[in-house]
């Protein structure tokens, strides 16, 4: 009987084991799909960034060539 608890205990202990790493790798992957969201967000805002930076610096040039004429 002493081998049977034995036996039961050890196939628990492995039941734990594969639920850890079930847990580890499902932890992982959120991780991961935090880091790329976060990553895309970072790459949304410098394209946002840019297209001020490049409206804010062409409407005036236009503005001034077309409003200046020929001065």
């Amino acid at each position: 009987m002493a081998k049977k608890q034995q036996k039961s205990k050890q196939k628990l202990t492995q039941k734990q084991k594969e639920e850890r790493i079930r847990v580890a790798e499902e932890r992982a992957k959120r991780e991961e799909a935090a880091k790329a969201r976060k990553e895309r967000g970072k790459q949304i805002f410098t394209i946002v960034v840019c297209v001020i930076l490049a409206l804010a610096l062409g409407i005036p040039t236009i503005g001034l060539a077309v409003l200046g004429g020929g001065a």
